[in-house]
């Protein structure tokens, strides 16, 4: 398992706002789930983090960063 923030450098939508906007989880078999923490509070579950990027990304405007390091287990 393995943590991570989202970070937003830039609010495309007008919505979420900027700075640290979710918190997330990967599993040992890719999986990932995001919380987001601006309101509405809410989660998702993407099938790795390449497709959580590619939804959320925003082009660059919205980066993951690790806060754990790579786990053994990792897909």
């Amino acid at each position: 398992m393995r943590r991570f923030i989202l970070r937003r450098s830039h609010d495309v939508s007008g919505i979420s706002g900027t700075g640290d906007v979710a918190e997330g989880v990967q599993f040992s078999d890719g999986t990932v789930t995001i919380r987001w923490t601006t309101h509405p509070r809410s989660h998702v579950v993407w099938d790795s983090i390449a497709d959580a990027e590619h939804v959320h990304g925003h082009g660059g405007a919205t980066r993951v960063h690790w806060l754990d390091g790579p786990s053994l287990n990792a897909a």
